[in-house]
């Protein structure tokens, strides 16, 4: 038997995972990401921490199992999208890296969206303009660390990054570099032209060669073998954004008939598509997918459960939730009649830069189980957002697949139905980050032929949630309402 190693690097935890060749994950290691949150709105990694993450995820995985390491025959890993992870001229780390939740260049944004740069590169990028993007990260730091831009050797993402360390290549993936703006969706290449309209042309050598997914990069290093226990000189394969690597799993494509919600630190909606359309009257965001000539489409805001996460110290007992108390505390009060809104947005927004977070509504009489409630309408609310406007240019979708930590929750998937009026799709997988990254590895490795391959040997089982169409109605009220508070949130943010 082959085994592979999917790595997931994401906004909370680092996850490696053992796989076998037939997709059956045989152990699975956890280590908490350690974020810095030095200044308001700055979401940071100390970059040798989080390789430190990598290397300790690997080795208490290797701990677990009694395999000879030589059978690993491939690595791959899956990761947040944008952010940067910088290099200097030396190859060394520049600076902590920046995660795509960061918004310190958030003024900076504002003054190109008053420019119109959004526009004018939409038709190059096929990208939006928002703080985490690479291009906003690197412009902010030539306008406010000048010494560091002076020295940036090599902009990466973060699995970009974890890439590096484990065999010494310096190389940017495509699906997540393809979402960065400094890409052109036409050519498939880099623009000089894109770097000059950000003011940042001095970095072009800092972008470094584009591989694909499945793409052999390197080995594992001699030294990192003997840190890990890994074998020295296992392959090494590109990986993927983390987004690509749940839609596989989900196993949505081309036919549009379904669509990918991901509910994790990120509020994310994916369709498949063969062509792109530019000339739509919204401006979606389309990203190089695994399979050739195919897109993925999505719509995305950090505004999902790392909202509720953010309650523990608050709601929880002794510095952690009780789900199944949390659930029975929802489930006992009625659907969407409460008067409380959250409006999800204490890493970003999806309605507005720079809209602040918080409840309207509160009043003596609310418990607990109201909070809790509302924090899981919000978030629900930030994804309808999202969806309604997938839903115009996927019209046919009726099945939503869902991913995420937050589907182990059945009052919530139900909420989830009800308020879309859609069925639900639930693969039965534990981490679709870290089988998506194996299965990568497995293609790269020769396993299987194609993506398709792979999970046609794997049979992934899933479970549906059908809606309540009687609670459609009652949740589609409450989401106008919370779409009216919001805005007035926006104007008043808009007023300072």
């Amino acid at each position: 038997m082959n085994y592979f190693i999917g790595l997931d690097s994401g906004g909370t935890f680092m996850k490696a995972a053992l796989i076998d060749s037939r997709g059956h994950q045989l152990a699975i290691a956890k280590v908490s990401a350690q974020i810095i949150n030095g200044q308001q709105g700055w979401v940071e990694r100390e970059l040798n921490a989080l390789w430190f993450d990598a290397k300790t995820a690997i080795t208490k995985l290797l701990d677990k199992v009694a395999i000879d390491p030589s059978d690993i025959k491939g690595i791959s890993i899956s990761a947040q999208g944008k952010g940067a992870y910088l290099l200097d001229k030396d190859g060394n780390d520049l600076r902590n890296g920046i995660l795509s939740s960061d918004s310190r260049s958030i003024e900076l944004v504002k003054q190109w969206q008053a420019e119109g740069i959004p526009e004018k590169i939409y038709p190059l990028t096929l990208q939006t303009l928002w703080t985490g993007h690479p291009v906003s990260i690197v412009r902010w730091l030539k306008d406010n660390e000048p010494d560091n831009y002076q020295r940036l050797g090599a902009i990466l993402m973060s699995h970009d990054y974890l890439r590096y360390r484990l065999t010494g290549d310096i190389s940017a993936e495509l699906t997540n570099i393809s979402e960065s703006n400094f890409f052109n969706a036409n050519t498939g290449q880099y623009d000089a032209k894109l770097l000059k309209i950000f003011g940042i042309e001095e970095c072009w050598d800092a972008l470094p060669k584009v591989i694909k997914s499945d793409q052999l990069a390197g080995y594992i290093r001699d030294d990192v073998a003997e840190e890990t226990g890994l074998h020295s000189g296992t392959p090494v394969f590109g990986g993927l954004f983390d987004v690509v690597s749940t839609a596989i799993c989900s196993g949505i494509n081309s036919d549009q008939q379904s669509l990918n919600y991901v509910m994790g630190t990120w509020a994310v909606t994916s369709g498949i598509a063969s062509v792109a359309k530019p000339q739509d009257n919204h401006r979606y965001v389309y990203g190089h997918y695994v399979a050739d000539k195919q897109y993925i489409v999505h719509e995305a805001s950090p505004t999902s459960a790392s909202n509720y996460e953010w309650f523990v110290d608050y709601l929880g007992e002794g510095g952690s939730f009780d789900h199944e108390d949390n659930q029975a505390l929802v489930s006992a009060l009625p659907v969407a009649e409460s008067e409380l809104l959250f409006v999800p947005f204490l890493y970003g927004s999806n309605m507005g830069l720079g809209i602040k977070s918080g409840f309207y509504g509160l009043q003596a009489h609310h418990t607990k189980g109201h909070l809790i409630q509302a924090i899981w309408e919000g978030i629900l609310f930030c994804h309808n957002l999202h969806l309604e406007r997938m839903r115009i240019r996927f019209p046919s979708a009726t099945l939503l697949t869902v991913t995420g930590g937050s589907t182990s929750s059945s009052v919530w998937m139900q909420m989830l139905a009800d308020l879309t009026g859609m069925t639900l799709e639930i693969p039965e997988l534990e981490e679709t980050g870290s089988l998506g990254a194996a299965l990568i590895a497995m293609v790269g490795a020769g396993q299987y032929d194609n993506i398709e391959q792979g999970l046609q040997s794997m049979s992934i089982q899933s479970k549906r949630v059908e809606p309540n169409q009687e609670h459609y109605q009652k949740y589609q009220k409450k989401y106008q309402q919370y779409l009216r508070l919001v805005n007035l949130f926006n104007a008043f943010e808009e007023s300072k």
